[in-house]
Parts: C-alpha cells; structure tokens; sequence
C-alpha cells in the first residue's frame, strides 16, 4: 500500500507524520469539507429524530389509552417540526454554491455542483474472514493485510480530492466491487454486510445488503466530483472553460451510465425522474460554458457575429428552461432546493434577453450598405427568425432604415422585459440574494439594454410597441454526453491469493483441501495434468499409489509440497513434480461441488410426474407409524386429466378433520428468513 498513500504534511498530536491515500485529504479545512462536515451531521440527525417518529407512529398504533394518545400526538407534531427544520437546513447546505466556485470568479454566473452522497462506515474484516474460512476453507488471518487496505481505500473514498486524482480514487474502488462482489457474495448465502447511504437532498438513509447500492452511489459520488470540478474551474481562461466544459459533460454522461445501468435503486437522488434531471442540468451548465467560450475572445461587432451569438445565447436559455420544467414536476419539486429551480428560471430569462439585445444590437447599429453580402445577411437573418411579422421579409427588414429600427427597438425592449423579470425572480429567492456577483450581473445586463433602448428611443415613437419575433436557438458546438474513462481503471484484485476468479468465486462450491501423497512408479506419477490455473488430474491410473491415497479423476491441485499453485500452469506444476524422488511428495487437491443442488422443498415427491405443491407435500408426508409399503403409486396422469384429479385431491384436502397439529407439525412451522433488502427501504423497518 506504500505506492497509494503520501504524507500530509500535518504533525498530529504525537508528532508523527500521518498518511492519507492518494486523491483524499481528509484533514482538509476549505469550505466544501466543512459543508460535506456540516452535511453529515444533519445526516445523523435526520436519522435520529426519523426514529423517534417511528417509534412515536407505533406506540399510536398500539396505544388505545386517549391520554396517551395526546401525548404522542403532541410529540409527533414536535418531530415533524424539527424534521422540516432539518431539512431546510439541508436545502440550504444544497444552495451554498458558492463555496464550490473558483476563488477569483467576479464575472460569471455561478454554476451548481452536486454534494457527495454519504455514508457510513462498514466493516468488511469479520464477514469476509468467515467466508474465507468456511467457502475457501483459508486461515482467515492471513489476509489482514487485504482487508486493512480494501477498508482504508472505501474510507478514503469519503473525503476525496477535487480533481481528476480524487475521481481515479473513487473509480478505483468502484473497479473493486465486481471482483469483491464474486468473491463474497454468493447467491445463497448472505454476508451480513450492510451499506449505508444518505440521500443527497433529503439525508433519508438507505440500506442494503448487496453491492447495488454501493455501486451506484460511488456513480453518483463521481458525477458530483466532476460537477464541483467544473464550477471551480477559472471561467476566465480558455483553458479553464475547455476543463468545466469537459467536466459537466462527464458528470452526465456518469449519471447517464448510472440511470441506465441502476434501474431500480430506492434512492430518491438516484431516482429514473432525479437523473434526467441532473443529467439536463449538467449539459446546460456545459452549454453555458461552450458560450463563455465563444464569447471569451471578444464579439465582433458585425451583422453576422452579433446574429450568431444571438442564436447561441437562445440556445442557453432553451436549455435552461428545458431544465426548469423538469424541476417544477411533481416527483421532482418537493425535494429540489428552490436555489436551483429559481436559478434555472433566472438563467432562462438572463440569456434569452441577451439574445434579443444581439439581434437588436444588429439591426440598430448597422446599415447595408454596397460592401455588405446582401445574400449571406439575408440567409443569416431568415434563420434567426421562426417567423416573421404579417407583411415582412428579411430583405424588407435589412433594406428599408425605419423598419429595421423599428424591429430593432422592439427586440431590445424585450431584452430590457426579460432583464427585469430575471431580477424579480432573483429578488424572490433569499439564497439568490447572498450572491451578489449574480445580481452584479443582471443589473449590468439591465443598465446596458435599458441604455441602448434610451439611446434610440424618441418620443414621437413613444406609442409604438411592435412585439418582437421569437429567436430560433441554434449552436456549433452541442454538449454532450462524455463517459470518462477513469470509470474503468484496471485494479489488482485484493483477495488474488485465493486463487483465478474464474475458478474460485462465491458460487462455486469446493470441498475442503485434501492431502494426497504422490509416489512415482518407474518415473510414472498415475495421472496426467491439463489446464490453465487451476491444473485439473485427468487420465487417473486407478491402480496407481496416488488413486490409492485419494486422488480422484477431476481434482484440481492447489498446492504442491509448500509451494502454492493456484496460479500455476501445467508445465510449472510438472516442473515441481518431476524431480521427486521416491519417498514422494504431498499435494493438495480440491474437488468442484455441484454449485445447484436440486431444490428438496419440490423434488422430495412427485405425482404423476409433475413436482407437487407445497399444499400437496403436506399430505404426502406419512407418519413414522405408516407401512411404507402400503403407500399406492399412482399411475401417471395424461395432461388433460391430470388437472381433474388435482382439483379431486385439493378438494379432498378441505374435508380433513381440522385437529389443530399445526403447532406440533415441523413442516407446517414458518421458516425463519432473512428480512430483503427491500425491507431496509422504509424507515420503519430499518429503526
């Protein structure tokens, strides 16, 4: 583990240097570690008072006494309140984006980072040193050193790095989980292993037993990495704006992968509705930067230019508004901060007043004149415009001065309508007005279209108020979905000493090593070898010394005098057992199980060749009294009469005498079963 951790630099009480893993900080003081702080504690209060409200639901279940009942009642009103305190105050730890921009951010708007999804800690050492004993039939301790690093890695993939290091942390742990998930957890058997998540907008907490759910939030984690990597990228710089770009689109591209691949997880934040959501809302963000991008550089101040930008700011703002309808759907409104929606709305409102200013500023700032490409401007205009008002053209617009003013100050008394509306909306949220470098720059917005409208207003135009055509949104560059391929990072499986996955897995069943003696006869061993790793006994001689001491026709040889092979190919077991003399040497062999028994509880009997119901074997079990003989075979049934006779004998079941043996009967006792993960998705159940 030397190669995965570095020093910190920080002296702990002691005084001795402590480590962390590579891509995690855990003792990092900035403001989004104590927000993720800020977010677990309200995590584990959610929980507490989430309890105390079940329990108080369950005694008004079971109380009659109306005093009681009062009491309960008046609590239960007491831990709603405090629920909907806490989260409120979780919605505003959800709106505290501006911990996640970049420090020297003063001319952009803010954009919104997803907040890691938490957890709690699990202890992997106790279930699996049992596994490994009983399945793999291991001494459980020698795999400390494992299961110390696989913990510390889970651990250190709660605080990691906001760069592309504490992603490859996350996907490395996430490339572990299938290789863990063959190893331990078997079909059949439960581990006992629960993991603990908390939903990133609520703080509910979610528990499962199998490995779903810890994929999918390590999915989520990632997606939200990236997310807080754009927003803290220097939005000044082209360099910057490429890295933001690039993030989002991973981001939705992660959450994407996620939505497809995890269909059914309970998670409200990982919900089917909550991703397509998310995954709209990253692209827009990343839309947004692709037009910072483009505006960077400067606009030029041509016809053609300002047109472009025009459909390019429109094509932001359809976004958004795409973006908001999302958010204001049922499943998805009650538990979405207000921050996001009203920003969503700002932002629609924002750049489709900018693009009306473009086109306004194109109209009224510039005339054809002879150089100009009539055609090329013509094209261009005809496809700002969906539709034109009744009576004109393009080339009417672009000719006649009065008409293209006139449309002109239309545009841009619009674009001075949607500033102000940005503002109201913006006035109405009370996280928005904590961030005052977005009202900076609406209200610069506002001064620049309100100026240009003042400049070419006059009062004997006072009364005419032409609405302004809607602008087709249009762009070259479209965000899109980008999977990154740090999801895929290729690890060394931490258990390889139990030997090749595809042989020694949590479903397949082996008998415990059996010790064999080998003795060669005239250089002769008895068996040949064939395989990769594992190599497998073929060809055995059954009257060789080795058949003799135990060796059967099918075994796979695991080790060879104190030399584990697992690992090993023919030609290296054959090298380990060619220069053995004739006092021999002891192997170890294992045999593969049938990993599908048959299912006792319907093949234990049969009636006329079909498997009996559980109703059915019931009756068909005999007393220990009962002369086996005198059970009568039935003869099998053809297929149409077999379904009368079934209903004979289910209906000569009823007419039994109802003596009351069930409490005697073992089979007619409840089996106990575990309780499903599905158990752990209420609160109820789970506390």
């Amino acid at each position: 583990m030397t190669d995965a951790i570095l020093p910190n630099g920080i002296k702990d009480g002691g005084g001795d240097s402590t480590y962390f893993r590579k891509g995690c900080n855990p003792f990092a003081q900035t403001g989004r570690s104590k927000l993720q702080n800020k977010r677990a504690s309200l995590n584990q209060q959610i929980i507490k008072q989430m309890r105390m409200r079940a329990g108080a639901e369950n005694l008004l279940k079971a109380t009659s006494n109306n005093k009681v009942r009062e009491m309960v009642v008046l609590e239960l009103s007491y831990v709603n309140s405090n629920l909907q305190l806490l989260m409120g105050q979780l919605e505003g730890l959800n709106s505290s984006v501006e911990v996640y921009q970049n420090a020297h951010e003063t001319a952009n708007i803010p954009l919104i980072a997803l907040g890691l999804k938490e957890t709690k800690d699990v202890d992997f050492s106790t279930p699996f040193k049992d596994f490994i004993l009983e399945h793999y039939s291991e001494d459980r301790n020698r795999f400390d050193e494992e299961l110390a690093d696989l913990m510390d890695l889970r651990q250190a993939c709660r605080t990691p790095s906001r760069n592309e290091t504490g992603v490859e942390l996350l996907a490395k742990y996430f490339s572990h989980l299938p290789l863990l998930e063959s190893r331990f957890f078997s079909p059949t058997h439960q581990t006992g292993i629960f993991f603990t998540w908390y939903d990133s907008f609520t703080g509910v907490p979610l528990c499962q037993q199998n490995l779903s759910l810890e994929k999918a939030s390590l999915l989520f984690n990632m997606a939200a990495l990236y997310s807080q990597i754009g927003t803290r990228s220097d939005r000044q710089t082209i360099s910057g704006l490429e890295e933001a770009i690039s993030s989002f689109q991973k981001a939705a591209g992660i959450l994407n992968h996620l939505k497809e691949t995890f269909t059914h997880t309970p998670s409200y934040d990982m919900s089917p509705a909550m991703l397509n959501m998310l995954i709209r809302m990253m692209l827009a963000q990343a839309q947004e930067c692709l037009f910072e991008k483009t505006a960077l550089p400067g606009i030029r101040n041509h016809v053609l230019s300002l047109l472009k930008m025009a459909q390019e700011a429109a094509k932001v703002s359809e976004i958004y508004d795409q973006v908001h309808q999302f958010m204001i759907q049922t499943p998805i409104k009650d538990n979405v901060p207000l921050f996001w929606s009203t920003m969503a709305q700002v932002k629609t409102n924002h750049y489709r007043s900018m693009a009306h200013y473009f086109v306004a500023s194109a109209l009224l700032d510039h005339q054809l004149t002879p150089s100009d490409d009539e055609d090329q401007q013509e094209k261009m205009l005809s496809q700002v415009y969906d539709r034109l008002p009744e009576g004109y053209s393009p080339l009417d617009i672009l000719k006649n001065k009065e008409e293209r003013k006139r449309i002109g100050k239309a545009h841009i008394r619009r674009a001075v309508m949607g500033h102000e509306e940005a503002l109201r909306i913006y006035s109405l949220c009370h996280y928005l007005n904590k961030m005052e470098i977005l009202q900076e720059i609406l209200k610069a917005s506002h001064q620049r279209s309100l100026d240009k409208y003042t400049e070419k207003d006059s009062e004997d135009e006072f009364t005419d108020y032409m609405e302004a055509p809607d602008i087709i949104s249009k762009t070259e560059h479209k965000a899109e979905m980008e999977v990154p391929a740090t999801t895929k990072v290729k690890v060394t499986d931490f258990f390889q000493r139990l030997g090749p996955l595809s042989f020694f897995s949590a479903k397949q069943q082996w008998t415990a090593p059996r010790e064999v003696r080998i003795r060669p006869e005239d250089r002769d061993l008895g068996f040949t070898l064939r395989g990769e790793s594992p190599v497998q006994v073929v060809s055995l001689d059954p009257l060789s010394s080795a058949a003799a001491d135990g060796l059967k026709e099918g075994d796979f040889i695991v080790a060879v005098g104190d030399t584990d092979c697992k690992w090993l190919g023919v030609s290296e077991v054959m090298r380990l057992l060619k220069d053995v003399d004739e006092e021999g040497i002891d192997i170890h062999v294992v045999t593969l199980m049938d990993s599908n028994p048959p299912m006792t509880t319907k093949s234990a009997t049969f009636c006329g060749n079909l498997p009996k119901t559980y109703s059915m074997i019931c009756l068909a079990h005999d007393d220990d009294d009962k002369n086996p003989k005198l059970r009568k075979v039935s003869k099998k049934s053809s297929f149409l009469s077999w379904g009368l006779k079934n209903k004979l004998k289910s209906a000569s079941t009823l007419s039994l005498p109802n003596a009351d043996h069930s409490s005697t009967l073992p089979w007619n006792k409840p089996c106990p079963t575990f309780p499903s993960s599905s158990s752990y998705n209420n609160d109820s159940a789970l506390y």
